[in-house]
């Protein structure tokens, strides 16, 4: 496996969410405990640094233009040229207690995200799922951290994790209607590999999981349960990754630096930042939400 390169320094506290925008040949992230979306464009180095009223935990491009964050009540359509900032899909019994984490779109445009408890507390969660109207339903219930979304290259399998299970579940996905039905274990992580946290998919099938307290990116196939390779890091805290670049068949890789000790920081002081490998691989794209 290659080996990864510093992409972006920026020490996040805790960076998440990331989504490459092919049209624009950009990525997106997030820092969600800084309330900000960040806009990196890899081809002049430039970075762009929005500030959000209350934290954010995806972004995802909107096929009207601008974007769609998963902030911490809501779905919001932002505009970032703007600063406009509009629900587009709150849950109807809000939980103060409650924020929303990681999320992307199926490849119908439809947004799903799920939420996690601000004081930890387990099985309060929920996956949304969010359609080009505006309507937003609840999918799974009892969630503890909800995390990493990908979908098969067909279309007929949704993977999805909820990091205290440290497992993948697969589900069979319905294309036309966004259902999923008949749950079943993909791969389990053991603890000495770090948590499984955000997640995409190759077009080999393979599925690629950001390992918090890991160290790690590690390849895993879903079908086998086997762990392929490893990206190594020189951070601990791996949150999320995305495939981007002119063939997207690079990883872009985020990181976390929260609740790390002095001596850990001084240990890893690479946390937090933005990296990038060369998958050796084409991945799945971005997909846009098409609200």
């Amino acid at each position: 496996m290659n080996q990864p390169e510093v992409l972006i320094d920026i020490r996040a506290v805790l960076g998440e969410g990331p989504s490459w925008d092919e049209k624009e040949s950009v990525l997106y992230f997030t820092d969600i405990l800084e309330k900000r979306v960040y806009k990196f464009s890899p081809a002049d180095g430039s970075l762009n640094r929005y500030a959000f009223p209350q934290y954010v935990g995806a972004v995802v491009p909107r096929q009207s233009g601008g974007l769609a964050v998963a902030a911490q009540d809501g779905i919001y359509a932002y505009d970032p040229d703007s600063g406009s900032l509009k629900p587009i899909g709150l849950p109807e019994n809000p939980d103060p207690d409650l924020r929303f984490n990681d999320g992307k779109c199926d490849p119908k445009g439809r947004f799903w995200a799920g939420t996690t408890s601000l004081s930890d507390r387990a099985g309060a969660s929920f996956l949304y799922r969010l359609n080009a109207e505006g309507r937003l339903d609840v999918m799974l219930e009892g969630v503890s951290i909800s995390n990493g979304l990908c979908w098969s290259r067909d279309g007929t399998v949704m993977y999805y994790i909820d990091t205290p299970t440290r497992t993948v579940s697969a589900f069979d996905f319905e294309m036309e209607t966004g259902s999923i039905r008949n749950r079943r274990t993909a791969i389990e992580i053991p603890e000495s590999e770090g948590a499984p946290d955000g997640m995409t998919i190759d077009e080999e099938g393979k599925l690629w999981i950001a390992h918090w307290g890991g160290f790690q990116v590690a390849r895993w196939d879903p079908a086998t349960g086997r762990k392929l390779a490893s990206v190594r890091l020189p951070v601990p805290l791996v949150t999320s990754c995305v495939f981007g670049g002119s063939e997207r068949n690079e990883l872009f890789i985020t990181t976390a630096r929260i609740g790390l000790s002095e001596d850990e920081l001084r240990a890893h002081p690479l946390s937090g930042a933005v990296f990038r490998v060369a998958a050796g691989v084409k991945g799945a794209e971005t997909h846009r939400y098409l609200g």
